[in-house]
């Protein structure tokens, strides 16, 4: 569940929160750790200070949230000399405080910041960490100004070839530099891994609730198609259990046009809270599929081995069938696109989704695209 991406109702949480405010259950939950709230201008300042984080004679000028994302609340902060960016998990969703989520999700992406800061070539495309505070699970970041993401490539924009080239260019480095780093088990990342595998292997393929008639008419009866073929199921299921498997390779996760930022002319990385060690074809797979559903066409989607440099040991027909699932789950399941009236079309969704079908059924995947 990325800062987009929706997650499961719980019950226990909401009659929690009832009776309790945010702030009692957050401390009762992390007890002396600390509560960000932007509207506590003395209490940040303290805060920051007993960190350590800004200096003693260093005041607070403006603090607001930073982007409307969903999972996290992020604070700018801006002082006489600088400004930067807070950001808190908390155990539900800041957008749905009913909905629970892994609260460890911040500390698991400032350790991927600690790990990563000593390769450049993949830490220098992303934001800087200034400060990790794990009790509180509460970041200090770099202030990246009014960046934005690529969701705009929903709307059939292509990203300059240079941003291509870099996005690749990070991929190669992260799946590459990180292969002999343990323990590897202290980045398994399990509470968010099951989370996201529920989202992409499991929910979209059961009765979720989810009307698909009402974000594209027919797209119910698609779906319905594809959960009556057990072949399908399986394979999706298969698959599913991969992304569970611990794998060689750092994983961002969650790569896709909402994970990109762009910063002037340059292309940055953000949100690895999905980190994991895993198979690298995951990442792959998962950018494929997004080229596809923002219309960019199987050409760039082949081009991406122009560019990425895999180790020996990547399987290009894996890659495909991730993107497969991806497809898939993007277009049936909760976590829908702000796609635009040409690929939320009811043919151009049947169209990619009987390309997931060949992708999972296709003995060389790859040559499926």
């Amino acid at each position: 569940v990325s800062e987009r991406r929706w997650v499961p109702h719980n019950d226990a949480l909401l009659t929690s929160r009832v009776a309790m405010s945010s702030k009692a259950q957050f401390l009762h939950i992390r007890p002396g750790s600390y509560f960000l709230d932007p509207s506590d201008r003395r209490g940040l300042l303290l805060y920051l200070r007993e960190r350590g984080w800004i200096d003693a004679d260093e005041s607070i000028l403006d603090a607001q949230r930073a982007g409307d994302g969903n999972m996290n609340l992020a604070v700018r902060i801006v002082t006489p000399w600088r400004s930067f960016i807070l950001k808190q998990s908390r155990p539900w969703v800041e957008k749905y405080p009913h909905i629970a989520a892994p609260a460890e999700r911040a500390v698991r992406e400032g350790e991927f910041y600690e790990l990563v800061s000593s390769h450049p070539p993949v830490a220098s495309m992303m934001p800087q960490l200034l400060g990790l505070d794990r009790r509180s699970a509460l970041l200090m970041m770099e202030d990246l100004g009014s960046a934005s993401d690529f969701t705009w490539m929903y709307s059939g924009r292509s990203p300059a070839p240079d941003h291509f080239h870099q996005l690749l260019h990070y991929l190669t480095e992260l799946h590459r530099n990180f292969t002999g780093y343990e323990p590897k088990a202290a980045f398994a990342n399990r509470a968010m891994r099951e989370l996201n595998h529920q989202h992409i292997f499991h929910i979209p393929l059961i009765d979720n609730g989810l009307d698909l008639d009402g974000i594209t008419p027919g797209l119910a009866a698609q779906a319905d198609a594809l959960k009556r073929e057990r072949h399908y199921v399986d394979e999706v299921a298969r698959l599913g259990h991969l992304y569970l498997a611990d794998g060689r390779a750092l994983l961002h996760g969650d790569y896709f046009p909402g994970s990109w930022l762009n910063v002037g002319n340059e292309v940055r990385v953000i949100d690895p809270e999905f980190c994991f060690f895993g198979p690298p074809e995951f990442d792959v797979g998962v950018m494929a599929a997004h080229l596809l559903l923002s219309h960019q066409g199987t050409e760039r989607v082949r081009q991406i081995f122009d560019i990425y440099r895999p180790d020996v040991a990547f399987d290009r027909n894996l890659a495909a069938r991730f993107a497969g699932v991806e497809l898939m789950r993007r277009l049936i399941g909760v976590a829908q696109l702000p796609l635009t009236a040409s690929l939320a079309d009811i043919n151009a969704k049947r169209e990619l989704l009987d390309l997931s079908r060949r992708l999972l059924g296709a003995a060389d995947a790859w040559e499926a695209l």
